[in-house]
């Protein structure tokens, strides 16, 4: 007989009453067929927030769909964890960790790359995206929740809002005799996305900060399809979580792949994790039928966001399913970041906030300086950024008149 599940109010009742609720089982599975090579991905369940103490574990788990080469996707799989960790102080407690960690996650060639990054502590889930790959939660009810936001610029009102206001471009290929064609582009450069990690060569208008979703689920757990768009192109949210059901996630990730090569044919790069979240006393995570969106939630679970929202995407769902702890998908850096985000002090360098780099204070500014000071001669005022990240800061925010044309490469994102 399976145990009764456990609503939300009751789990937290129970935190606050000091009753131990044991962490769940992590389980996942992968399946990728690969196009052109240039997706990539990252599985580390073992991470500790504190080395050697295994009380201190959280997993994570990302996609990085490159484009325009792979050294940006490589570069990325390979670093970006690092520079996330590296942004978040030492020796706080685990609740101090999870609330640093989506500011954390800003943190960041010619080549470029989407990602989807998750990091799972327990039962809280936060996730950090750029670009069209894209990461859902499956719940107990079947509720399927968007856990990212998609920056491509065809169907992101918001982003073309943004790129246009600072200065940039947007519009669809020309051809000989003036007809356009394609999806909607960023111009300089013509990208169809308007965020990514590196296209360096496109102009400031493509940044690579996140949109950044953190949310608690109830004891009931949950599965996470986390893949590139060579999925999403071919199925919806709701298709894929439907198609891999009940199934163990070892298998439910081959199977996504697999309704998704069946609807649409190999076009791209196909990658999908697949990633259950479940309590310790279960094998598997049980397949339930569909239920109605229960319209009283937000009245009994409010949401708790440290900053602004981002208005675009669907509410988390269900009663006793999931609780929001965080949202942002601000481009500004001075609005993520404040200014109390932590820097390097060691041996007289500050560490970019962006790019992660170690420079003198004399040859940077922070997020909230002028153009002509720096950390050394003024207080304190936000996180440090060198001269290169602070040139897109300032472009994005349309502070920039210097605008320069690249060619249009012919590859992924740029010619979808």
């Amino acid at each position: 007989m399976k145990p009764p599940l456990v609503p939300l109010a009751t789990l937290l009742g129970r935190e606050l009453r000091n009753v131990k609720v044991e962490k769940p089982f992590v389980k996942f599975g992968q399946a990728a067929l690969a196009k052109k090579g240039e997706d990539y991905f990252l599985i580390k369940p073992d991470c500790e927030r504190v080395p050697g103490n295994p009380e201190t574990s959280f997993s994570v788990f990302a996609i990085f769909d490159g484009h325009n080469g792979i050294s940006a996707a490589i570069f990325a799989k390979e670093n970006l964890l690092g520079n996330v960790l590296s942004a978040i102080p030492q020796g706080i407690n685990r609740e101090e960790w999870l609330q640093a960690l989506p500011r954390a996650l800003v943190a960041g060639e010619t080549s470029g790359t989407t990602v989807t990054f998750v990091v799972i502590d327990g039962w809280t889930v936060t996730v950090a995206s750029v670009g069209d790959s894209r990461c859902i939660l499956d719940t107990q009810g079947g509720v399927v929740s968007l856990l990212t936001v998609d920056h491509r610029l065809e169907e992101n009102a918001e982003e073309r809002e943004r790129v246009t206001a600072s200065g940039g471009e947007v519009g669809r290929l020309n051809v000989f005799g003036g007809n356009e064609v394609g999806p909607l582009r960023c111009w300089p450069g013509g990208l169809c996305l308007s965020r990514s990690i590196g296209d360096t060569d496109v102009g400031e208008f493509i940044v690579p900060i996140p949109y950044v979703k953190q949310v608690k689920l109830s004891n009931s757990g949950g599965r996470l399809i986390i893949a590139s768009d060579g999925i999403w192109d071919a199925l919806s949210s709701a298709m894929a979580a439907k198609s891999c059901r009940g199934i163990p996630a070892e298998l439910a990730a081959k199977l996504v792949v697999k309704e998704a090569l069946r609807s649409r044919g190999l076009k791209d790069d196909t990658t999908c994790l697949v990633v259950d979240i479940i309590p310790s006393d279960q094998p598997v995570l049980p397949s339930t039928p569909m239920k109605k969106q229960n319209a009283l939630s937000s009245f009994l679970f409010g949401k708790r966001s440290q900053t602004s929202t981002n208005k675009t995407t669907n509410k988390l769902s269900a009663v006793g399913v999931v609780e929001e702890l965080f949202e942002e998908g601000s481009a500004m850096l001075a609005e993520r970041l404040g200014k109390d985000f932590p820097m390097n002090t060691n041996s007289g360098l500050f560490k970019c906030a962006v790019c992660q780099v170690d420079q003198p204070p004399a040859e940077g500014l922070t997020v909230n300086s002028g153009p002509f000071f720096s950390p050394a001669s003024k207080p304190w005022e936000g996180p440090f950024l060198c001269t290169n990240c602070r040139k897109k800061k300032d472009a994005m925010e349309g502070n920039s008149a210097n605008m320069l044309c690249f060619p249009l490469p012919d590859e992924c994102h740029r010619c979808v």
